[in-house]
C-alpha cells in the first residue's frame, strides 16, 4: 500500500489522490481479492461437497424441528409449578430448536470427518459450525437485554464481529472503518470509532440496567427501608450506574471530557433561567423522599383531589383517585401547598357524620342506637371508640354528630359514610325513631275572602 507525504503539483488525471482516499481504495481492493479468492475456492470439489453436506444436515435439522418441536412444545405446556425464568428459558430454547439440532449435527458430522479423513476436507464444514455457534450463542446472550431496539443492534452488531473474525477478516475491515475518519480540533472520529462506541455504550448501558434492576429489586424486598428511603436509594443507584456507563463509554472511545467543564456552565446559566420551575420540582422530589413526608401508598388530600400515592417520579407525584383518575402533580405543589395525608404517621381515620332526629325521640336512646348501628358496620374499628354527641336544636329536629374510625383510608370515605348512613335508618326503622325534615303549611282562600281582604287593603 504505498502512502504519498507530499503531493506533487500536477494537473488533469496525473494528481495523486488524497492519501486517506487512496487508502480506502488500496484496503477496499484487498478484501475484493479475498472475496474472490474465497468464492473460487467454493467451487472445488470437496468444497462443494462439504456445503452439499451442510445443505443436508440443515434440511435434516429442520424435519427434526418440524417432528419434535410439538411434542416439546406440549411436554412445556404440563409444565404448571415451574417458576417462570426456567419456562421463559424453555420458550427461548424452543423458538431456536432448529438452530441448536443444526450445531449439534454439523458439529457431529465434522469430528466424524476429521477422524476418518483429511482435515481439509472437513475445514468448510468447520467454519460452518463454528459460524453457527456463534450465532447461536449471540442469540443466547442478547436475550437479556429487554429493550428491543437495544437488543437488535447488539445482535446485529455482534453478528458482523463475529463472522469476521471467524473468516480472518477483522483486521481489514477495522482498517477500512478506520480510514473513513475526519477531524474536529485534536480529536479524530472515524467509522470504527462510531461502530466502538455503539458497542460499548450498548454493552455498558445494559449491564448498568441489568444491575440496577436487580438492586432495586434487592431494595424494595427489604422491609426495613422505608418505601421513601427505597424510592431514594433506588433513583440513587439508577444515576450512579447510567453515570459510570457513560463516563466508562466515553473515556473507551478516547474522548476528552474537560471539554465539558464550558458545557456545563452553560447548562448551569440555562437551568438558572428556563427551567425554574424543572429544578424546583427535581429539588422538591429530593425534599420530599428525605423528609418522608409522603409515600408510596399514603391517601392524601391536595385541594380538590384525594386519591393514594401510585408513585413518586422525579417531577411529579402519581395520585390515583377511587374513579379511576391519575393525577400527576409537581412535587413543588406538594412542598409549597398545604397537603392532608390520611395516613402519615398511621392508618387511623376519623370520619364524622351529622344527622337529626324529632324532639319526640328520646335522645339518650338516639345515641345508643346510633353507636350500636355504626358498630355493625364491617370497616369501622371496635378497637377505638364510637361516640355520638348532641350538638344543637334545630328548628325541626334535634341535631347529632357520630364519629367513629377506620383503618383503610384507601378503600374509600364516601362508601363507608354511605354504609353507616345505612345502617342508621335501618336501626332508626326498627326502634320507631323518625328523621324530621321541614314542613310548609300552604291554605288556599276562597274567592270572596280574597277580594274582601284586598279590599281591606285598599282602604288603608
Amino acid at each position: 500500500m504505498a502512502v504519498h507525504d507530499n503531493q506533487t503539483q500536477a494537473t488533469g488525471t496525473d494528481a495523486p489522490l488524497a492519501p486517506p482516499l487512496e487508502e480506502v481504495i488500496s484496503i477496499s481492493t484487498d478484501l475484493w481479492t479475498q472475496a474472490q479468492v474465497f468464492v473460487d475456492s467454493m467451487f472445488r470439489t470437496w468444497n462443494l461437497y462439504q456445503l452439499l453436506i451442510a445443505l443436508g444436515v440443515f434440511a435434516f435439522a429442520h424435519v427434526l424441528r418440524a417432528i419434535l418441536g410439538p411434542r416439546i412444545r406440549a411436554w412445556m405446556g404440563s409444565r404448571e409449578n415451574w417458576p417462570k425464568w426456567r419456562m421463559r428459558i424453555l420458550v427461548v430454547v424452543h423458538q431456536r430448536l432448529r438452530a441448536i439440532f443444526f450445531v449439534a449435527l454439523i458439529w457431529t458430522v465434522t469430528l466424524i470427518m476429521r477422524e476418518v479423513t483429511w482435515p481439509s476436507r472437513s475445514y468448510l464444514l468447520g467454519v460452518i459450525g463454528t459460524l453457527a455457534f456463534a450465532w447461536l450463542a449471540i442469540v443466547f446472550a442478547t436475550r437479556l437485554i429487554k429493550s428491543p431496539s437495544l437488543r437488535k443492534i447488539v445482535r446485529y452488531g455482534a453478528w458482523t464481529w463475529a463472522t469476521l473474525q471467524i473468516l480472518g477478516l477483522l483486521d481489514p475491515a477495522e482498517r477500512l472503518l478506520d480510514s473513513v475518519a475526519f477531524s474536529i480540533g485534536e480529536i479524530r472520529f472515524s467509522l470504527l470509532l462510531l461502530v466502538q462506541g455503539l458497542v460499548i455504550l450498548g454493552v455498558l448501558i445494559t449491564l448498568a440496567r441489568f444491575f440496577t434492576r436487580t438492586t432495586a429489586t434487592r431494595i424494595r424486598a427489604n422491609e426495613d427501608i422505608s418505601p421513601s428511603m427505597q424510592v431514594l436509594i433506588v433513583k440513587g443507584v439508577q444515576i450512579a450506574f447510567y453515570g459510570a456507563a457513560f463516563f466508562l463509554g466515553v473515556r473507551a472511545l478516547g474522548i476528552d471530557l474537560t471539554g465539558l467543564a464550558v458545557l456545563s456552565g452553560a447548562i448551569g446559566v440555562g437551568l438558572g433561567f428556563g427551567l425554574q420551575k424543572v429544578v424546583s420540582n427535581l429539588v422538591s422530589g429530593v425534599i420530599i423522599l428525605l423528609d418522608k413526608s409522603i409515600k408510596p401508598g399514603d391517601v392524601i388530600s391536595l385541594g380538590d383531589t384525594f386519591g393514594w400515592i401510585n408513585s413518586l417520579g422525579a417531577r411529579y407525584v402519581s395520585v390515583v383517585t377511587r374513579d379511576g383518575r391519575e393525577y400527576l402533580i409537581p412535587n413543588e405543589d406538594l412542598i409549597t401547598g398545604q397537603v392532608v395525608n390520611w395516613s402519615h404517621s398511621n392508618d387511623f381515620v376519623r370520619l364524622d357524620i351529622h344527622f337529626g332526629t324529632a324532639y319526640h325521640d328520646n335522645p339518650h336512646d338516639v345515641r345508643r342506637i346510633a353507636i350500636e348501628a355504626a358498630q355493625s358496620v364491617d370497616r369501622v374499628l371496635k378497637s377505638r371508640p364510637t361516640v355520638c354527641h348532641i350538638v344543637g336544636f334545630g328548628d325541626s329536629s334535634v341535631d347529632y354528630i357520630l364519629r367513629f374510625w377506620i383503618k383503610d383510608p384507601t378503600g374509600g370515605l364516601t362508601n363507608i359514610r354511605g354504609n353507616v348512613f345505612l345502617a342508621l335508618w335501618d336501626a332508626f326503622a326498627e326502634n320507631d325513631i323518625s328523621i324530621p325534615f321541614p314542613q310548609r303549611e300552604v291554605k288556599l282562600l276562597e274567592s270572596e275572602q280574597v277580594n274582601v281582604s284586598m279590599a281591606g287593603g285598599d282602604g288603608n
